[in-house]
């Protein structure tokens, strides 16, 4: 198994303190964050996009960029790039030049995005969602894979002999697809030979489970062969000596995210902690409770990618809470679930984008 660190760059007051971070003080605890994910051996560092408050991450290719400068060895991973808010031929160029700039180190999660403001903001039509999402993901594989491109569509303008520059570093960037709540998601990537990207962040197990299962039914429907990558995300971990302590110690930080917009948006069916966690993604409480969860969803999911957040903690809870996952949770996994994703010798292999 490989290990991400993902990052919203939530910048919202502390919930037992009212403090917030200048915009500068996050941004900056935030590359220090990714050069101490190298350091603690984690596999790849992760970096969202939304626009509007209380997200800082606008831009995940400047951001991924700057990390990039500050780091030498782990993979760099949007999560997810919105791509139906952006022109393909733009999102070409910006992240190969990021291939570029960090030595062939980029993976690319895209989505059509769970932020309600996006589609007010650029002034699409949430009905059109997925049409836009998918046209332009077929845009974006040809500007990569091919030079001269001639293409017209519904939802820019046409193309003529059109080479994207830089070409891409990577043989083939690795595209993944950012699942949450739609088989439309786990369609497209099946149909396209893609990896998967399953959220998990509001809903319960069962629900993500059955995307996963879909995924698989249709990768397999289209005839590709080998087994499909899959990753999943736990955006809350809050690890403590017992079970007791960690949840009362996450329990503030619960009741700030249950009433955000986002959390309303998505209408998670959880309104208590405890029940988050017994039903849900939340990574909350002794070390052995948090390695026994992992492997249940490994069960479950059979992800080769696992993804952690710390969002919403105080800066040095963040460490902490990441020094804490590295030294005691990631070792036992690696042991049980050997895993050649990233590996120079298997990239052949693997599914690509």
């Amino acid at each position: 198994m490989k290990f991400v660190a993902l990052s919203l760059i939530i910048n919202s007051p502390d919930p037992k303190t009212g403090v917030t971070l200048s915009q500068h003080d996050k941004l900056a605890s935030v590359l220090a964050q990714a050069e101490l994910v190298e350091q603690l051996g984690y596999d790849a560092y992760q970096i969202g996009e939304r626009h509007g408050a209380p997200f800082l991450c606008s831009s995940p290719a400047v951001l991924l960029t700057a990390v990039a400068a500050r780091t030498s060895r782990v993979r760099l991973l949007t999560g997810v790039t919105v791509l139906s808010i952006h022109d393909p031929v733009q999102v070409a160029e910006e992240y190969a030049l990021l291939d570029h700039l960090s030595g062939g180190r980029l993976d690319l999660v895209i989505a059509k995005g769970n932020h309600a403001p996006h589609y007010s903001t650029f002034g699409l039509d949430p009905a059109e969602q997925w049409d836009v999402l998918a046209e332009k993901y077929d845009l974006l594989r040809r500007l990569w894979s091919e030079e001269n491109v001639t293409w017209s569509g519904r939802y820019r303008a046409p193309l003529v002999d059109v080479t994207t520059q830089p070409r891409p570093y990577q043989r083939k960037i690795r595209v993944w697809h950012g699942s949450a709540t739609s088989r439309q998601t786990t369609e497209l990537a099946a149909l396209r030979g893609d990896p998967l990207y399953s959220a998990n962040g509001f809903f319960r197990v069962a629900q993500y489970r059955e995307l996963i299962d879909h995924y698989r039914q249709r990768w397999a429907h289209y005839g590709h062969s080998g087994e499909p990558l899959v990753a999943s995300a736990f955006p809350a971990l809050l690890i403590r000596k017992t079970s007791q302590e960690a949840v009362e110690a996450y329990r503030p930080f619960w009741n700030a995210q249950r009433v955000t917009p986002a959390a309303k948006h998505n209408k998670s069916p959880f309104w208590e902690l405890e029940e988050f966690i017994e039903h849900g993604s939340a990574l909350v409480g002794s070390p052995e409770q948090v390695l026994d969860k992992i492997h249940r969803f490994t069960e479950e999911y059979g992800q080769q990618l696992t993804g952690i957040g710390v969002d919403s903690l105080p800066v040095e809870w963040q460490r902490e809470q990441l020094e804490w996952f590295a030294n005691d949770i990631v070792p036992d996994l690696r042991r049980a679930y050997p895993s050649s994703l990233w590996a120079p010798e298997a990239a052949a292999e693997l599914p690509v984008g």
